[in-house]
């Protein structure tokens, strides 16, 4: 469908660049993305994502804002605590673009919900923070041939990468990261420190990998992933191979 004028004045910044046109705009208004997390990671990914003009957005999080949230959590604020995330989130989101047709799923990402849910969306994003629930995001994926668009912080140090297992060749979460823990595994809060602009940084750069994903533009992360050191100023993007011994995209 053409854009409509409001849509050609929107969006004109974006148009305007000759990888996406009004083309590549109405893929992203056409697309259908899922976020699992609306935190740190979450809040950048969900603002770019909007205001980009991506169309269908689904958001999942179970949690509720906290004030110790609010350091890097900037979807939300002091008006917004005891409130559920996606709710929070969604308030911030369609107040930002009300076109978007946001879906916001209060629950825990686990097997069983993840399933159900991806199946109505083109691109998964992880923008969780806890390893047992990346741990099955990755199997989800694989399992229902949907490009993961993955993301990490920690401290001053972030990551993004994107995993298309199902094809051939192509490692998965699990691949580059095989220590698989059970869903009772938590870090300790002294190793939970982040400072609250690398995970925007890292956001954005996970919201713009999922744009370029979707407009299918220039050189992907498939096979490869970002690592940053914001304390060094040490940015490297590292190669990954398929483990043969992985659990989940060799024996599955």
């Amino acid at each position: 469908m053409p854009l409509t004028d409001h849509q050609q004045q929107r969006y004109l910044r974006n148009t305007i660049l000759p990888e996406i046109g009004e083309e590549g705009q109405e893929k992203l208004l056409r697309a259908k993305v899922l976020v699992i997390g609306a935190g740190g990671l979450g809040s950048p990914v969900l603002f770019y994502l909007a205001a980009a003009g991506v169309g269908n957005i689904g958001v999942i999080d179970d949690d509720v804002v906290e004030l110790s949230n609010l350091q890097r959590q900037v979807i939300h604020s002091e008006k917004n605590l005891g409130e559920k995330k996606v709710v929070s989130a969604k308030e911030k989101i369609l107040a930002l673009n009300p076109d978007v047709n946001l879906k916001i799923f209060d629950l825990r990402a686990n097997r069983e919900t993840l399933k159900k849910i991806v199946a109505d969306y083109d691109f998964i994003l992880d923008a969780t923070d806890n390893f047992p629930t990346r741990f099955i995001i990755n199997e989800i994926a694989h399992a229902e041939k949907k490009p993961l668009i993955f993301a990490a912080v920690k401290g001053f140090c972030g990551q993004v990468s994107v995993f298309k297992s199902y094809e051939k060749n192509n490692p998965c979460y699990a691949c580059f990261n095989p220590n698989i823990v059970d869903e009772k595994f938590s870090l300790p809060l002294s190793e939970k420190g982040i400072l609250g602009s690398v995970a925007g940084t890292i956001g954005a750069l996970q919201a713009t990998t999922a744009i370029k994903e979707i407009l299918g533009i220039d050189e992907n992360l498939v096979g490869k992933i970002l690592i940053f050191d914001f304390l060094k100023n040490d940015f490297r993007k590292v190669s990954l191979k398929k483990n043969s011994s992985c659990k989940i995209c060799c024996h599955s």
